[in-house]
């Protein structure tokens, strides 16, 4: 089955099937709809080969460390619904956290002819990420840094530090403590989401002349990672009465910690989050979190791409997202209040 077996069975001529599959614009909705009932009829696929050796591919990689990170899949639903009615297909690639991995997967999403990349917070050296976005479109989601190479989706990470440390002292709180993640310096990003957020904890603890309580516990977005870092503070001597963490993820580890220790969320200790997960707003967690529109941030993310990959645009754009807060039922006012 061929082009031109679709055009004749659609009754349409073959440069009209090769712009509804190549998304072009100036094709009329019922053109599109004619020549997919009969792609559909001819159960007719594109050969991906041979459309890279045309220049195209219509596949996007997608990177990211960890699939169990359940705001990657706000992103990801983001992502797929703004594609949705393209003939992009979605390929992901879960690297894990460490960068020779994740370069290697960069690698061969680029080695398959990928038509672009969206790198979700990756821990790659910069330098790689630049070397990739030359030869193809790529749009970095979460790191701070400019670029004249790469399109950028991020959120007001500041901002948003500041918006939790604010909710908290209005509650009467002082010794508020910020578990991030550690980061990659050799990556050599200088404005990763995790540095962003910890200087927007410290200017907002020292906005509230509380700069003597600032403290910030590394650990990994994950579970296991916020329960290491709920055990260690939790167990000082100098006990925080209220946490908050740069992940949903990474709080529920935390709140596991507390749970274990005999500690109550929020009575004994004020929990919250961030991503806004859809795990946040289930009735038996309530955890206040920081919405940072994780599905937005995935349709803008596609809608940039697929304008460089399409040649819509030959310019750099950098797209920020304004967090909210969302007060649910893991904060409260310190026991001692």
């Amino acid at each position: 089955m061929t082009i031109t077996d679709v055009a004749r069975h659609a009754g349409v001529s073959t440069a009209a099937v090769s712009k509804v599959m190549r998304n072009a614009y100036g094709v009329s909705a019922a053109m599109r709809e004619k020549v997919r009932a009969a792609m559909a009829e001819l159960d007719y696929r594109p050969h991906a080969a041979a459309r890279g050796m045309r220049g195209r591919t219509y596949t996007i990689g997608i990177l990211l460390d960890n699939i169990r990170n359940t705001f990657f899949a706000d992103i990801l639903d983001g992502v797929r619904d703004e594609l949705r009615d393209s003939e992009y297909t979605v390929l992901i690639g879960a690297a894990g956290f460490d960068a020779e991995a994740q370069d290697k997967t960069i690698r061969s999403m680029v080695d398959r002819q990928m038509d672009g990349l969206v790198l979700i917070a990756p821990s790659t050296q910069r330098s790689e990420v630049l070397a990739t976005a030359q030869s193809t479109p790529t749009v970095v989601i979460g790191h701070h840094d400019a670029s004249d190479l790469h399109d950028s989706v991020v959120d007001a990470d500041g901002s948003g530090a500041g918006l939790v440390v604010d909710h908290l002292v209005s509650l009467g709180h002082r010794n508020i403590a910020l578990v991030s993640s550690p980061g990659t310096r050799a990556s050599r990003w200088a404005r990763t989401p995790e540095i962003v957020l910890s200087d927007g904890y410290a200017e907002a603890m020292g906005r509230h002349h509380l700069a003597e309580h600032t403290r910030i516990c590394r650990t990994s977005y994950s579970d296991e990672g916020g329960y290491k870092a709920g055990m260690s503070l939790l167990t000082a001597a100098d006990r925080p009465t209220a946490i908050m963490t740069g992940a949903d993820v990474a709080a529920l580890g935390v709140w596991r910690a507390a749970h274990e220790l005999g500690l109550r969320v929020p009575q004994d200790v004020s929990l919250v989050g961030y991503n806004n997960t859809a795990i946040a707003d289930l009735a038996t967690v309530q955890l206040t979190s920081v919405d940072q529109a994780g599905h937005n941030m995935g349709a803008t993310a596609a809608r940039l791409l697929i304008e460089r990959v399409e040649g819509r645009r030959d310019h750099a754009v950098r797209t920020t997202m304004t967090p909210r807060l969302v007060v649910r039922r893991s904060t409260s006012a310190p026991s001692a209040v």
